[in-house]
């Protein structure tokens, strides 16, 4: 029997953000138990970074993490960044796709998901509401507010269940949230290590973490240079498509189409705008909003077809070369660390990027399995670690590429080296709302190979100058052995007193070139520490808060 159609779509819904991603919370990174953890150390932090660089602070993160039970755990998260208004706590921490950088802008989030995320994790597994404190200023009064806040997820609001205000004097914000079913880990994919990764790609950042076990590690800033921020860059016309014509012509406010495309778009002139109207007959001083589909399409075809300058760069702002080796050489403590930045380049025709790449060999480069130590890759997007999905990512594809037996590293698994690569755009190309793997552009790839080759042909020269040097000790060990007894013999044998030898010796045993040798490498006078535990002897030990006392959370 055939159902009429009214019945049909009786159980027609509409979803709103917050209740899709319950449903779908695997699109949010938000899958296993360890990463789920780790992802949710991931948005907090990233939000702390961000809110302080875009105030001119340097950031201070406090972070405690408390076990209640069986994967049940208590994070409390504060910074010492701007704070964040009243009016728009709610919003930060309770709204899915709400927030500030939904711009074509170098950032380290993307899509507006990060804080409400990890209160929709929270809220499924405990059911609890969280708690926010923030302090921040208005006008030349600083406010101080307690929320404890739930996630309206039919409606994707906030709930504000208790506020209360207090005093301050200075600003920051944080967060009290609970999770169950999420794992503590020190492995590589757990939060220590994304911890330990941030501190490297952000060298200017303080970090002090408190785990379930009761060790306390902080991370010291390598630099008081605050990252300038980046701009906002107009699209390339080589990256936009029919459909951003068109969105671009509802929304804008412009007269005219030539007006529109020369201030929408990047490196579009009078004279291109001209070619454009010789080729496709479009009249450019019509209304923007009159343009058609059609139109559009045609104006993107004669874009493909035409030269353009490369896309501007300016709003890129990478972390520099020297920066990496400060933030490499901080938590690393390598015998030999070098990095580079190489020029801007461009993916599809018009998306700009910035690879930068470091290399750290000894010490405690290179993750520590047993005892032994074995290569890992520190994969970085506009400074931000990549710790998931590495066998999909463009950076893992670049470096297996290589042939690193041409520069002096025979078995590069079994290697001490951790190679640094970071990728600076104003859209990164991930393969998914998880953000954790960069898609393999073909010129991606290539920069990543040019880049990691340049500095590997670095390592190769330490790294024969070091095999040289110890060659070269070895030599002169059996002379100091052989050179006395056979002068000794030599002297009996003519009824001789023994000479002084101690220059014939420096000359035999090529003593100066040995301490040259060693002078060029350089190598670091403090011995190489045992990570995870014993890395926490190094860290200064300053009193954290007990739970009595007031947490300033985010």
């Amino acid at each position: 029997m055939e159902r009429d159609t009214s019945e049909l779509f009786e159980e027609f819904k509409e979803l709103t953000a917050s209740e899709f991603f319950r449903r779908n919370k695997q699109m949010l990174g938000f899958s296993g138990k360890i990463r789920s953890l780790t992802i949710v150390f991931h948005e907090l932090i990233t939000n702390s970074l961000d809110a302080c660089e875009e105030a001119g602070i340097l950031p201070e993160i406090t972070i405690e993490l408390k076990k209640l039970g069986k994967e049940h755990y208590l994070l409390k998260h504060a910074d010492n960044g701007p704070g964040i208004p009243e009016n728009y706590i709610t919003k930060v921490y309770c709204q899915m796709f709400a927030g500030s950088k939904f711009r074509n802008i170098q950032s380290r989030g993307q899509q507006g998901l990060g804080c409400s995320g990890c209160v929709l994790l929270s809220q499924m597994t405990t059911g609890q509401p969280v708690k926010v404190r923030s302090r921040y200023k208005d006008g030349e009064t600083l406010k101080g507010v307690e929320m404890t806040l739930k996630l309206d997820v039919k409606n994707n609001t906030g709930i504000i269940l208790n506020k209360k205000e207090f005093e301050t004097d200075r600003t920051g914000s944080g967060i009290e949230i609970e999770f169950k079913d999420v794992s503590y880990s020190m492995s590589e994919q757990g939060a220590y290590e994304y911890i330990r990764r941030t501190v490297i790609g952000n060298p200017h950042a303080k970090i002090i973490f408190k785990d379930p076990t009761g060790n306390k590690y902080t991370f010291e800033r390598a630099t008081d240079q605050i990252p300038p921020l980046p701009k906002e860059v107009l699209p390339h016309p080589k990256g936009v498509t029919a459909d951003d014509i068109i969105n671009l012509c509802r929304t804008s406010n412009k007269k005219r189409f030539k007006n529109l495309l020369m201030d929408s778009l990047s490196r579009v002139s009078s004279s291109k705008v001209q070619e454009v109207e010789d080729a496709t007959g479009i009249d450019m001083k019509k209304r923007p909003k009159s343009i058609t589909w059609k139109e559009a399409e045609a104006v993107v075809k004669q874009f493909d077809q035409m030269k353009f300058m490369a896309p501007p760069t300016n709003g890129l702002k990478p972390i520099g070369d020297e920066q990496i080796e400060k933030g490499i050489n901080e938590i690393l403590l390598p015998e030999f660390s070098t990095a580079i930045t190489r020029k801007p380049q461009a993916y599809r025709g018009g998306v700009s990027f910035i690879i930068e790449a470091g290399i750290a060999y000894g010490g405690n480069a290179g993750r520590l399995v047993g005892n032994q130590r074995k290569a890992e890759i520190m994969r970085f997007a506009n400074r931000v670690p990549l710790t998931f999905d590495q066998g999909s990512c463009a950076i893992t594809e670049a470096l297996k590429s290589i042939d690193w037996r041409r520069y002096g590293v025979r078995d590069l698994d079994n290697a001490p080296i951790s190679v640094f690569v970071n990728i600076i755009s104003t859209n990164v190309p991930y393969l998914s709302t998880g953000k954790q793997s960069v898609a393999p552009e073909p010129e991606i790839v290539k920069e990543i190979r040019q880049a990691t080759m340049k500095i590997a042909r670095r390592l190769e020269k330490y790294i024969r100058t070091k095999r040289a040097a110890k060659n070269e000790e070895m030599r002169a060990k059996i002379f100091e052995d052989l050179v006395p007894v056979v002068i000794k013999q030599s002297a009996i044998l003519a009824e001789k007193d023994v000479p002084e030898y101690d220059k014939i010796m420096d000359e035999v045993t090529h003593k100066a070139k040995i301490m040259d040798m060693k002078n060029r490498l350089k190598q670091p006078e403090i011995e190489p520490m045992q990570v995870k535990m014993e890395q926490a002897n190094r860290f200064k030990a300053e009193p954290i808060r007990n739970d009595e006392e007031e947490v300033d959370e985010e």
